[in-house]
């Protein structure tokens, strides 16, 4: 299973967060991708949003690790 790890660090404002991905598939032959974010070392919120595809949900992972990125979020890790 793939996963897209990313961090974001500020310890002037006592910020430490973190944002994971991944994408697995539904039991009718959908996708979905699963992400979760929240504070380090707490557990954290879980969202799952669907799609027709691996491809579509990996494009729109893609684009949500692009956007974090720019906000500050730091890829610490991707695994195959």
């Amino acid at each position: 299973m793939n996963c897209i790890y990313l961090e974001h660090h500020d310890p002037d404002k006592n910020m430490h967060r973190f944002y994971q991905m991944y994408v697995t598939p539904g039991i009718f032959g959908d996708w979905s991708l699963v992400k979760e974010w929240g504070r380090k070392g707490s557990p954290g919120t879980v969202r799952k949003d669907w799609f027709d595809s691996e491809e579509e949900a990996w494009v729109a992972g893609k684009k949500l690790q692009q956007a974090k990125t720019k906000k500050g979020y730091q890829l610490i890790g991707f695994t195959d």
